[in-house]
């Protein structure tokens, strides 16, 4: 008789029978699952990367930046046993220095980062070196897919993938609130035309540097901005003559001539000049102890449209002065050239003007010194004069509906500044800024740069706002070059009609094609200009 079990026993037995019974049900399950399921569902693959920021893009969709897959590369140094050798090949596959390689290796640490975010390209030449100790940890890197095209005015991101210029940093809280890619009112095709006109004027006249941007009068949007010279946002290093300030709105200037442009509104709005009307030029114009010159001869009498057209401080300062320094003020504060002008980039400028506002203060200031705005701020308010005098603010999110505000000035003054504009170009200082068949209205800005001494007759500014086409206008192109010079081609002038209109026109021809701009028949036969 077979002894009787314990209870412990009965309990160890119990157990053993439950374990066999479970690892044979599991096993069979493996057998049918591997072998006899026929719509077995496939092993899953890892997570992709979840990127936490957004595509940005432009107004047709294609593709400014955007995140990509890299790595963080530590090393365990412990495991290097040439360190040097080490360094030298992680050196050439990185771009990076040999010495701060080789001084990280020799670090005692157990793990050390040696390089953040490592492209896919960079991590394969990484892995040709075939050293120990090497390991990533899952990061991204954003891409421009433009370069240099548009670097200011995107702007760039630090390591940690957050914005810190341009609108990377202006729109940081959409890029990434997880809605999507978000939209630009850039045109890259417009950007690209720009970007390449301005860098071929600035190299022609030897220009410390240059800008411009491209702006829909009637929406606000802005479909090109460049300044120059800029920087390649792809890479973390700046070349000695990189920079990456964008000085369409980050710096002011006096712009000279072409803020007459605002002299003459004025004046046409308050009923103060009828442009048929004979001012008195002369050889200077004195105003207490100061006297007023040209910047050109001019004859005795001009009549009131052709000092804007001829560009005559003269003229200009008899006009504003009629128009006073408390009204001039108040006109100029209204169009909003008098405050930092706010949009999606966090970058601006605190325009500059006269604490006292007197009788010389309202003459200058008329043709455009003594004042300082941005560029952007000019081209807003310029804007805002001819798209039927409505006011109008810049955006650089994509918006193609009419956004034109109150009235600034009525739509009668808007239309005589529209043909006042046409004359300049057609019988004025900005003749070669005109393009058959696109009617370009504009004015030439040319102003001396404000030195320690007084002002510099060989540094000038010069500048030319344009707009397209005049009779129903919806672009509006503004370009700047900084201390321009002249050349053999221009007989060794550098004023803005021989260097900022000249740039001006190259960019209409090019862009209005793009942009669907019909052309009129009658002035399309024109000769251009040469």
């Amino acid at each position: 008789m077979a002894p009787q079990l314990t209870i412990y026993q009965r309990r160890i037995l119990i157990g053993m029978v439950f374990c066999v019974a479970a690892f044979l049900a599991v096993g069979v399950k493996l057998v049918v699952v591997m072998g006899f399921a026929p719509n077995a569902a496939p092993a899953r693959r890892a997570p992709p990367i979840i990127f936490s920021r957004a595509d940005l893009l432009d107004r047709n969709g294609e593709i400014i930046a955007r995140d990509l897959p890299a790595g963080d590369l530590y090393v365990r140094p412990a495991l290097l046993k040439d360190k040097s050798r080490a360094a030298q090949g992680l050196a050439t596959a990185l771009n990076g220095e040999v010495e701060h390689l080789t001084a990280l290796l020799k670090n005692k640490a157990p793990s050390v980062l040696i390089a953040r975010q490592v492209s896919q390209a960079d991590q394969a030449k990484v892995v040709a070196l075939k050293l120990p100790g090497l390991e990533y940890l899952r990061n991204s890197k954003r891409f421009y897919a433009d370069g240099r095209t548009s670097a200011q005015v995107i702007g760039v991101t630090d390591l940690d993938g957050k914005g810190v210029s341009g609108l990377e940093r202006g729109v940081e809280a959409k890029l990434r609130d997880g809605s999507g890619p978000v939209t630009t009112s850039l045109d890259k095709r417009v950007q690209f035309i720009l970007a390449a006109e301005a860098a071929s004027s600035m190299a022609e006249f030897r220009a410390r540097a240059a800008g411009g941007l491209v702006l829909d009068v009637n929406t606000g949007e802005v479909l090109a901005m460049v300044s120059l010279p800029g920087f390649d946002p792809n890479v973390r290093q700046f070349a000695a003559t990189d920079s990456g300030r964008n000085i369409m709105v980050q710096d002011v200037y006096e712009l000279g001539s072409v803020f007459k442009i605002f002299a003459f509104t004025l004046a046409v709005e308050d009923h103060k000049i009828q442009l048929g009307e004979s001012l008195p030029i002369g050889n200077g114009y004195k105003i207490g102890r100061f006297t007023i010159h040209e910047a050109e001869h001019m004859p005795a009498f001009l009549a009131a449209r052709d000092v804007l057209a001829q560009s005559s401080n003269i003229g200009t300062a008899q006009i504003a002065l009629r128009s006073g320094g408390e009204r001039q003020r108040a006109f100029l504060g209204n169009l909003g050239l008098l405050s930092p002008l706010r949009s999606e980039l966090p970058e601006r400028a605190r325009p500059l003007y006269p604490d006292h506002w007197g009788v010389i203060e309202t003459a200058t200031i008329g043709f455009g010194h003594g004042i300082s705005v941005s560029p952007l701020s000019f081209a807003a308010a310029a804007a805002s004069v001819v798209n039927g005098g409505r006011r109008i603010a810049p955006t650089f999110l994509k918006h193609p509906d009419d956004a034109r505000g109150e009235q600034v000035v009525s739509a009668a003054t808007s239309a005589t500044m529209r043909s006042l504009l046409r004359y300049v170009v057609t019988n004025g200082t900005g003749k070669k800024a005109d393009v058959p068949g696109y009617d370009v209205g504009g004015k030439t800005g040319s102003a001396e740069k404000p030195g320690r001494h007084g002002y510099e007759a060989h540094k000038l500014v010069t500048s030319f706002c344009a707009v397209f086409p005049i009779e129903n206008p919806r672009y509006l192109v503004f370009v700047v070059l900084d201390e321009p010079h002249g050349t053999k081609a221009t007989g060794g002038f550098a004023l803005a009609g021989y260097t900022a209109a000249p740039l001006v026109a190259h960019v209409v021809a090019r862009i209005a094609p793009l942009l669907r701009v019909q052309i009129n028949p009658i002035t399309a036969n024109k000769k251009e200009n040469t």
